[in-house]
């Protein structure tokens, strides 16, 4: 699974996840929902499944230089999988900084 499609999957299984809020003996607590990874996890993990697929597209970069390479076609597909999960990375990381920077200009 490629970074793209894990925040994909990822999305979709937050969004069908949501649900009502109750109170219950002075907690809040979300009706039939089961404890989620944090923000931080969240990120982290799409960080680790990136940077995975950068070391596989250059290890595949190592065997199509040594003349090892089976297939060309997935190598190129892989390595453009990877470009593309990068971007995302970088363009996710860019809003939340911008998104952290607007919270830090408001006043109180």
């Amino acid at each position: 699974m490629t970074g793209i499609d894990a925040i994909t999957a990822a999305a979709t299984a937050s969004a069908s996840q949501v649900s009502v809020p109750s109170m219950e003996a002075g907690t809040i607590q979300t009706a039939g929902a089961q404890p989620s990874a944090s923000f931080g996890q969240f990120v982290g993990d799409g960080v680790e499944q990136v940077n995975q697929a950068l070391l596989a597209s250059q290890s595949d970069l190592q065997s199509l230089a040594l003349g090892n390479a089976q297939n060309l076609h997935q190598i190129m597909m892989r390595l453009e999988e990877t470009r593309l999960s990068f971007e995302l990375m970088m363009q996710v990381r860019s809003r939340v900084l911008e998104a952290y920077q607007d919270v830090m200009k408001m006043q109180i």
